[in-house]
């Protein structure tokens, strides 16, 4: 019997048991980018240092580039836990929440040792200014000393996503992000600290959300209750989760590839464009983040009635997924554009750097439901087994294109309006590709019928 946290994905009408579940993930994903603003918000308005701004914003493609392997990881675990929760093998759910949890915690600490090793040189790469660098190499370090936390956190709420469960990671979420908000507090304005304060203090946070979705799990009286003297890695499990993960893992580090590009043709604008950037995006993560929590629904739901041989439904799940994120895209992100001087005011005073972050939004958030179709067509595809066919298709829709296109028409036509396009045109591309894979894997193995796709 399921608890009352937990949702049934394979019986019952699924639109609002679909809204139900995104709703949760929606809310995680503003609180978490709301105190992640937080933290750009104190070091704006009161750290002493004026390049402090720029610094943080100057890390989130690097720190985006080592942690969405992990990422990605986590969603092959979503989606195999998923798969036997919806089958009812109770042993395989076991062993993959134990694995899940193994794998995380070791990838935490590799990727985090690289991160601290190798930082500065690739921001000097990047074309960082002389009075960011130092500033940014000092926050990402500090960051990535607390990422084995953040993993575990991101793969025990994928864990109870594949359950059903959206509401508890976002009571856990809600909890550590207040204690986050209060230690920017003390750290930069009672302390006097920058970067290393906003660092820490996230850090902290990160290990409360940590602590609190294991215990979580040790609790739980369901087929995914975590033993800790059980945790060790399952070679065949292990196997499915990659099958799955790792494209997605490396599609992610792709387009951050693609994004440290862009933000290196940001740095040529300035410290004033980059923090312009920096503030836009960092307002662009909330519309973003609302439609990737569409793009977990799918995968989740996906997944659960795939295990459950339940194949009529997927159709379904897509259909009423692309409606519920090109909603949430239009309003999210129009809204944010009309409303975006105000917004970006909260980052900064100044008129200028309010500005180059109305150029981002105007490109971006007005047309930015594209992305979040093209994502719920990568989750359909990855929820059925796909790994390597999203991967590859994202990789040259969208990563190749971006590249491509900066290193030729931009080049040619050097104005952030131009390069902020190359956003909108990837997503046309890459959606257009995925939509013809979706439609060959649905005319091979239903066609004749409903069969299963593939083990």
């Amino acid at each position: 019997m399921k608890n009352k946290y937990e949702i049934d994905m394979t019986n019952g009408s699924l639109f609002p048991k679909i809204v139900i579940f995104s709703i949760p993930l929606i809310l995680s994903g503003i609180l978490q980018l709301a105190f992640n603003a937080a933290d750009l918000i104190v070091v704006g308005q009161y750290s002493k240092e004026p390049s402090a701004l720029a610094a943080i914003g100057n890390t989130s493609s690097l720190i985006n580039f080592f942690t969405n392997v992990i990422i990605g990881v986590s969603v092959g675990s979503n989606v195999v836990v998923a798969r036997y929760i919806g089958a009812k093998k109770d042993k395989e759910v076991h062993d993959a929440v134990h694995t899940s949890i193994a794998t995380c915690i070791i990838l935490g600490v590799a990727i985090g040792l690289l991160g601290i090793i190798f930082c500065r040189p690739i921001l000097s790469a990047m074309s960082t200014p002389d009075n960011v660098i130092d500033l940014s190499v000092l926050y990402i370090r500090i960051y990535f000393a607390g990422l084995p936390a953040s993993m575990v956190y991101n793969f025990g709420s994928a864990i109870l996503r594949s359950a059903g469960d959206t509401k508890r990671p976002l009571i856990f979420l809600f909890i550590s992000g207040v204690v986050n908000v209060i230690l920017n507090l003390i750290f930069v304005i009672l302390l006097g600290m920058s970067v290393d304060g906003v660092a820490l203090a996230t850090i902290i946070s990160q290990i409360l959300s940590a602590l609190l979705v294991l215990i979580c799990l040790m609790k739980s009286n369901a087929s995914y209750k975590l033993i800790l003297k059980d945790l060790r890695i399952n070679p065949v499990i292990l196997g499915k989760i990659l099958q799955i993960g790792l494209p997605a893992g490396v599609q992610g580090m792709i387009f951050s590839l693609s994004n440290i590009l862009i933000q290196s043709s940001i740095n040529f604008f300035g410290d004033i464009a980059m923090s312009g950037s920096t503030a836009a995006s960092s307002l662009e993560g909330f519309v973003y983040t609302s439609m990737n929590a569409v793009y977990q629904t799918t995968l989740s739901f996906t997944s659960q009635n795939y295990g459950a041989c339940k194949y009529d439904r997927i159709k379904k799940i897509l259909f009423e997924c692309l409606l519920l994120v090109t909603v949430v895209g239009l309003v999210f992100g129009n809204g944010l554009y009309f409303f975006g001087h105000f917004f970006l005011g909260l980052y900064s005073h100044s008129e200028e750097v309010i500005a180059m972050g109305m150029i981002r939004l105007r490109s971006i958030c007005t047309i930015y439901f594209l992305c979040g179709v093209m994502e719920v067509f990568c989750g359909t595809l990855r929820g059925l087994g796909y790994g390597v066919m999203p991967m590859i298709v994202s990789l040259i829709g969208a990563c190749g294109f971006r590249v491509l296109y900066i290193w030729t028409y931009f080049e040619m036509n050097k104005t952030l309006d131009v390069l902020y396009l190359s956003y909108p045109f990837s997503w046309t591309l890459t959606i257009l590709a995925h939509a013809v894979c979706l439609s060959i894997v649905w005319n091979k193995h239903f066609k004749n019928g409903l069969v299963k796709i593939k083990e």
